[in-house]
C-alpha cells in the first residue's frame, strides 16, 4: 500500500483524477495552438463534411448555445465557415476552412506523439477499449444529459 493514500480511493474519483491531469497536459498543447478542447471536437465533427451546429452540439454533449460560442470562436481564427444550409434556411451549417484543417491535422499529430497524455500507462490500447466502452455506456450518457439538462449547460 502507497504512504499518498490514493489506493482508498474510490475509482471514480480516481478515474476523474486522471482525466483532469491529461486534460491539463493536453490544455497546454492546444493553448500553444490556440485551439480549445472544444474547438477541436468541432473540427473532429466536420472534418469529414459540414454539419448543422445543433448535430455538433449533440455529438459533443452540450447545449446549441455552448456550442455557438466555440463556433464564433472557431469563425473568428478562420478554422470555419458558418452558411444557410440550402435544404433548411432555418439551420446553419458549419464546414471545416483550409486553415482549420491544416491545424486538425497538426493537433492529431501532436495528440499522438504527446507522451504526456499516456505516461504511466501500460497498455494504451486496452485502456482506450475500457475507455470507449464506458463514454459508449447508455447509463452515463444518460446520467451526463440530466445534469447538464439540471444545471442549463
Amino acid at each position: 500500500m502507497s504512504s499518498d493514500g490514493l489506493d482508498d480511493w474510490p475509482t471514480g474519483r480516481l478515474l476523474s483524477t486522471a482525466a483532469r491531469l491529461v486534460e491539463h497536459s493536453w490544455e497546454k498543447v492546444l493553448r500553444s495552438q490556440d485551439m480549445t478542447h472544444a474547438g477541436l471536437i468541432v473540427l473532429h465533427s466536420i472534418a469529414g463534411g459540414p454539419a448543422s451546429q445543433r448535430d455538433i452540439a449533440k455529438n459533443a454533449r452540450v447545449t446549441d448555445q455552448t456550442m455557438s460560442r466555440t463556433i464564433d470562436r472557431l469563425e473568428r481564427a478562420g478554422y470555419v465557415t458558418r452558411d444557410t444550409d440550402p435544404r433548411d434556411e432555418r439551420r446553419r451549417v458549419i464546414a471545416i476552412t483550409d486553415a482549420g484543417r491544416l491545424t486538425y491535422a497538426r493537433l492529431l499529430t501532436l495528440e499522438k506523439e504527446d507522451a504526456a497524455l499516456t505516461v504511466g500507462v501500460g497498455d494504451v490500447a486496452a485502456l482506450r477499449e475500457q475507455l470507449l466502452r464506458l463514454v459508449r455506456s447508455p447509463g452515463l450518457k444518460t446520467a451526463t444529459r440530466e445534469r447538464q439538462e439540471n444545471s442549463g449547460d
